[in-house]
């Protein structure tokens, strides 16, 4: 499993670990350092003595590149945020089958519904339910009612 971190960032930490290595640190006290594993810092080690500080450089992430370019899903966020009225739709609820439409309509680029998930968690989104609440709803009668009311109807524990 590939550790968490961009790849710049993995890569700092092995050039400290080489570093902490050239100074006289074992594998052990390295590893508990930087918090990686032991094996970790022994396989960094080996490949710098077989192949260098080129051996340990980042190398560029395997996988099929995104579809929209980062300028895309920026654009793609602003129109998020101004919300789906904006986009025509009739509530304000963004669904992944709405989203897959306005990506295809504003940029040309077909995305699979199941897939959108993976590109809202990209862009920081987390899936929300909307609270469904009466439209009779009165707030500052609820609040009113749980500071007087409530207390003296709760149980209290006996003394």
């Amino acid at each position: 499993m590939r550790p968490s971190g961009s790849p710049e960032a993995l890569e700092r930490r092995r050039l400290s670990a080489i570093a902490l290595f050239q100074e006289g640190f074992q594998p052990v006290e390295i590893a508990k350092r930087l918090g990686v594993g032991r094996r970790s810092v022994r396989l960094w080690k080996a490949e710098f003595l077989t192949g260098g500080t080129e051996a340990i450089r980042a190398r560029p992430a395997p996988g099929r590149p995104w579809k929209l370019d980062r300028a895309a899903r920026s654009a793609l966020e602003k129109r998020l945020l101004q919300g789906a009225r904006a986009a025509g739709y009739a509530t304000d609820l963004w669904t992944c089958p709405r989203i897959a439409q306005v990506i295809s309509s504003n940029f040309g680029i077909h995305y699979h519904v199941d897939h959108i998930g993976r590109l809202l968690r990209s862009l920081g989104w987390t899936p929300q339910k909307p609270q469904r609440r009466a439209l009779e709803r009165d707030e500052e009668a609820i609040q009113r009612w749980v500071k007087t009311t409530w207390p003296k109807v709760k149980k209290t524990p006996r003394g």
